[in-house]
């Protein structure tokens, strides 16, 4: 969502950062103008994560990497359209939310059917859980009234990852290699992500005991 665009994408450098954010403005002032519904550019974006799915399971990753690309743009272009319409909501939160997760899983999907006969197939079960798991926590850590955003590996990060893996391995014609690599890094800093949230959210409880 919008509110996070700033945030999104620190894997990449900041002029290249801004460009990305800048270049979906004008498309979501054109949205806004014509009062589009931002629930459904999330629908469209996840729609894209599946396509990328079926993409990576039907061995087209050049396809599927441009459909990840679209689905990021539209994951950033649906919060900023919430904005400058006035029409963000909570539904809308977890709306955007619930859809990234079934996007990601379809994706991790597709590459699971990619992998099927590989060992690759186990890190990707431990980058989904991971992936998962990022989520969760910051989910769970706002339930209880902390705002709970540390952490490298967050959906952007991870998105970024799987894009640039899957290019340069098509374009070097080592995309089993390259992909496995940037699944394992995922896989690594996702669930090291998760537990650095778990650390703060007890340090946050614990200074809040010795704080009162």
């Amino acid at each position: 969502m919008e509110n996070q665009a700033k945030n999104i994408y620190r894997i990449l450098p900041s002029k290249l950062r801004s460009s990305v954010l800048n270049s979906v403005t004008p498309l979501s002032h054109f949205f806004s103008r014509l009062r589009v519904n931002p629930n459904l550019i999330t629908f469209f974006a996840l729609l894209m994560g599946i396509a990328s799915g079926v993409l990576f399971a039907t061995e087209h990753p050049l396809w599927a990497t441009l459909a990840i690309i679209l689905c990021g743009l539209l994951d950033i272009l649906d919060g900023k359209v919430a904005t400058q319409s006035n029409r963000r909501s909570l539904f809308g939160a977890i709306f955007d939310s619930t859809l990234d997760r079934y996007s990601e899983f379809a994706i991790y999907l597709g590459l699971a059917i990619h992998f099927r006969h590989h060992w690759a197939l186990w890190i990707i079960f431990f980058t989904f859980l991971g992936s998962t798991m990022v989520s969760y926590t910051r989910a769970r850590s706002e339930g209880l009234d902390i705002e709970c955003q540390v952490g490298f590996m967050q959906r952007a990060e991870r998105l970024v990852i799987l894009t640039l893996a899957s290019l340069i391995g098509v374009i070097f014609h080592l995309f089993d290699l390259i992909m496995v690599i940037a699944l394992i890094i995922i896989a690594l800093f996702s669930n090291i992500t998760a537990w650095q949230r778990l650390l703060f959210v007890y340090q946050v409880e614990k200074q809040k005991k010795e704080n009162p």
